[in-house]
C-alpha cells in the first residue's frame, strides 16, 4: 500500500488523518485522494474542486515527482510509493 504523507496544516484540518502512518490501497492518485475521503468526509473536496481537478494551491507529488495530469489525477501511484500531499499558504 502506498505511504500517505500530508502537510502539517492539512493534519489540523483533518486531524482524524493526523497522528498515523496513513496508508492508502491505490494505483492512481485519484485513489489516493478518495481513499483519504473516505477517512476523513472532505477532504477531497478540500484538495480538488467541483470537478474532480487538483487546486491550484494543492501540489500532490508521487516520490520526488510532483503530478502532472492535475485534472483527472491518473498519475500512476506503486504500493511502495511514497505520496505527498501539500497545500501552499499565503497571506500576510
Amino acid at each position: 500500500m502506498a505511504k500517505v504523507e500530508l502537510a502539517r496544516h492539512l493534519c489540523v484540518l483533518f486531524p482524524q488523518l493526523a497522528g498515523e502512518e496513513l496508508q492508502v490501497e491505490a494505483s492512481t492518485v485519484a485513489e489516493v485522494v478518495s481513499g483519504l475521503e473516505a477517512r476523513a468526509p472532505g477532504f477531497a473536496f478540500y484538495v480538488c474542486d467541483e470537478r474532480g481537478r487538483l487546486r491550484t494551491h494543492v501540489n500532490i507529488f508521487v516520490g520526488e515527482v510532483r503530478v502532472s495530469d492535475r485534472r483527472r489525477l491518473t498519475d500512476p501511484v506503486m504500493s511502495d510509493s511514497r505520496v505527498l500531499i501539500m497545500q501552499a499558504l499565503s497571506g500576510g
